[in-house]
C-alpha cells in the first residue's frame, strides 16, 4: 500500500525531531527526509506547529499498538505483566538516544510554554502509556496485598523514570547513553520487586 505524504511527514517529523530537536528542525528539512515538495507540507499542516501536534498524535498511535499487542499483555499474573512492561522498555534501549528516546517527550520540553496544542499532545502522549499500565499496577496490588498505594501515581512515576532515562541518556555519547538509561530502569524495576515483595510479605505474616 502506498505511503500517503502526509505520513512520510510525519515519519520525517518523528526521525528528525528525536534526532536534533523540534526547534532545529525546519519545514525544508521535513520535506527533504519525506521526499515531498514544501507545497505538498502545507496541503498536508498549515504550520510547522501542526506538523508537531499531528506527529505527537502519531507517536502516540502507533507506540499504543505496539504496546497493545506486546507480549507482557499476555502474563496471567499481573505483577508478572507490570514487571514485563518495564522489561520490554529495557529492551527497546539500543543504539544512539533518538533510536529509543521519546518524540513527545522531546518536544514537550522545547515547546511546552510557547504551543499549547503540542504541549497538550504530548501530555496525551505520556500520559497515555501511563493509563495503559495503570490497571495492570492496580490489579498487580491487589495480588500482592498492597495498602495505600495508589496505581495512577505509580503508572506516572515509570513513565517519569523513562523520560528522565531519556534526558541522562542525551549527556552521554555513545554506549554509555545506552548504560545510562538501563541503569535507570533497572532501578525502576527493582523499585516496583520492592513494593509487590513488601505486599507479598505482609500478607504471608498476617
Amino acid at each position: 500500500m502506498a505511503v500517503s505524504a502526509r505520513d512520510k511527514l510525519l515519519e520525517a517529523a518523528v526521525k528528525l525531531i528525536r534526532a536534533q530537536g523540534y526547534s532545529a528542525t525546519s519545514v525544508d528539512e521535513l520535506c527533504a527526509e519525506a521526499g515531498v515538495t514544501k507545497g505538498a507540507f502545507f496541503h498536508h499542516f498549515p504550520s510547522k506547529e501542526a506538523l508537531g501536534e499531528a506527529a505527537a498524535h502519531y507517536w502516540s498511535a502507533s507506540t499504543g499498538a505496539f504496546f497493545a499487542e506486546a507480549p507482557f499483555q499476555h502474563h496471567a499474573r499481573a505483577i508478572d505483566r507490570v514487571l514485563g512492561y518495564i522489561d520490554l522498555r529495557l529492551t527497546l534501549l539500543s543504539g544512539p538516544p533518538e533510536a529509543f528516546s521519546c518524540v513527545a517527550g522531546t518536544m514537550v520540553q522545547e515547546r511546552f510554554g510557547e504551543s499549547a496544542p503540542i504541549r497538550e499532545a504530548c501530555r496525551d502522549s505520556i500520559m497515555g502509556n501511563a493509563r495503559m499500565i495503570e490497571p495492570h499496577i492496580a490489579a498487580a496490588l491487589a495480588e500482592a496485598g498492597v495498602q495505600g498505594q495508589s496505581a495512577a501515581s505509580l503508572a506516572r512515576h515509570i513513565q517519569a523514570v523513562i523520560q528522565g532515562a531519556f534526558i541522562l541518556a542525551k549527556t552521554q555519547s555513545g554506549e554509555k547513553a545506552v548504560d545510562m538509561a538501563r541503569e535507570q530502569l533497572l532501578h525502576l524495576r527493582r523499585y516496583f520487586e520492592l513494593i509487590f515483595a513488601q505486599g507479598e510479605g505482609a500478607a504471608a505474616c498476617a
